[in-house]
């Protein structure tokens, strides 16, 4: 593919019409023409008519550049937790009482 078959903002080569994600970006496109994942993504894969295509690449342009340089948020500082001690062990009183011989399911409950 030349430089001359690229539409307006395209990136990459067209998907074929039953592409998973050409079929998803297309349909939310549909559903949702304001979409910036959709219109980013049609744009630079050039699914959309040359036409839509230029003035859809001019939104997704000044996004990014609206956008600028985002930097990560700084950390929230947090508490440190502090430890807990266990008192001490409470002793629970049960019916439950293993049977001449202590093998597994040879117990019974009285």
């Amino acid at each position: 593919m030349t430089s001359v078959d690229l539409k307006p903002g395209q990136k990459f080569p067209t998907p074929t019409p039953g592409f998973g994600d050409r079929v998803f970006y297309e349909t939310l496109y549909r559903q949702k023409p304001n979409s910036a994942m959709a219109q980013e993504w049609c744009v630079h894969y050039g699914v959309l008519p040359e036409d839509e295509a230029g003035r859809i690449n001019k939104k997704v342009m000044d996004r990014k550049k609206n956008r600028g340089v985002v930097l990560s948020p700084a950390r929230k500082a947090t508490k440190k937790r502090s430890k807990v001690k266990v008192e001490a062990a409470v002793s629970v009183e049960s019916d439950f009482k293993v049977g001449g011989s202590e093998h597994v399911g040879s117990s019974t409950m009285l």
